[in-house]
């Protein structure tokens, strides 16, 4: 692959998109982000940007905006694009499907569309484990068969499926497609766990605009007073402690797992899981983030949620061994870094 120079981000103000910033330019790789702030706040930029000492070009977009992103290949020369942006919360898409399936499906083929119209060769895809489904099979391998159970999975799974085309139609040139045809065209599905944590810096981290849908932001919260208590979604699953077993992966490492993706891609199609390939259930998070910051976090049994899966988590081993990536953060890190972010940051980035 050509050398990598200028990646564009799409999505990139948010609480994933921030932070593998910082690794690209902590490695000397000028970046680009397209956001359009639904989900996440310019203040997260201008705080990216205090903590490497570096500028990004930043555009205010909607990715489903095709016009709108075309200026964008036109004023930059890029070599990656790695996609983030997209609908991301699993109840909402329940409520809202044809709205996530036009957000993420459409944003998804204008990246393509504009990478054959001006021949970028290099795409990372945000996926999920998500699209392993209710499969009781963990840990969770590449190879595993694929099925969903909310709206929001279903995007996912349909981007990775157009993505497998792509790929597919640019192997060999025909007349068909000889004019959107892309030589050595590479595309990496980047399959995440549950990423948590906050750079340790505590000047950037999660900031879910409306009710947080994942675990860490509610302890977070109840642990700076914002709530007073946890609700744990069910107590009676097969698991060791009866509630969920989930793999936490701290963000910093799941961010330089795109680099990585970017440094090492080869044509074709590859797919990663990104997880540490441990589960801890919802009472170990808790008891963890307690004993490390020395708080007490109230909480109390609910009812399960619909389509919760008692056991999720990775086999790494892919990942470790084709792009040497393998997590390095503990659990202890990932509870600590989020109270730092959390306590010195208690309304997110305040806008």
């Amino acid at each position: 692959m050509s050398k990598l120079e200028t990646v564009l981000l799409t999505g990139g103000a948010g609480y994933i998109g921030t932070h593998t910033a910082v690794e690209f330019l902590n490695a000397g790789v000028n970046v680009v982000i397209a956001d359009d702030y639904s989900n996440s706040s310019p203040k997260a930029i201008e705080r990216l940007e205090q903590l490497t000492g570096k500028q990004v070009v930043k555009y205010g977009v909607n990715m489903c905006d095709k016009a709108a992103v075309r200026r964008i290949f036109e004023e930059n020369r890029l070599d990656a694009i790695v996609h983030f942006a997209g609908y991301k919360a699993v109840g909402e898409s329940k409520a809202l499907p044809i709205q996530y399936y036009r957000n993420n499906v459409d944003s998804a083929l204008v990246v393509c569309e504009l990478m054959q119209e001006f021949g970028v060769n290099q795409l990372v895809f945000s996926s999920s484990a998500t699209v392993y489904g209710d499969s009781q099979n963990v840990p969770f391998e590449e190879d595993e068969p694929t099925s969903c159970t909310n709206p929001y999975g279903w995007t996912k799974l349909t981007i990775e499926r157009i993505l497998t085309d792509f790929v597919e139609a640019n192997k060999e040139k025909t007349d068909v497609n000889k004019d959107v045809f892309i030589n050595d065209l590479s595309v990496t599905l980047l399959r995440y766990f549950n990423p948590i944590g906050a750079h340790a810096s505590g000047l950037i981290g999660e900031d879910p605009r409306g009710p947080a849908n994942n675990l860490m932001p509610h302890v977070a919260r109840v642990a700076v007073g914002v709530n007073d208590h946890l609700n744990v979604f069910g107590n009676d699953y097969p698991t060791k402690d009866g509630t969920c077993v989930r793999d936490y992966i701290h963000v910093v490492d799941l961010a330089k797992g795109h680099l990585l993706a970017c440094q090492k891609a080869t044509p074709g199609l590859h797919t990663y899981n990104l997880g540490t390939g441990k589960g801890y259930s919802v009472l170990e998070v808790v008891e963890t983030f307690e004993r490390v910051n020395g708080i007490r976090i109230p909480y109390v049994f609910a009812a399960r949620r619909p389509g919760d899966v008692p056991e999720s988590y990775a086999n790494p081993a892919r990942a470790n061994k084709e792009l040497g990536w393998r997590a390095e953060h503990s659990l202890e890190d990932m509870c600590r870094d989020v109270y730092n972010w959390q306590k010195n940051n208690p309304q997110g980035y305040g806008d």
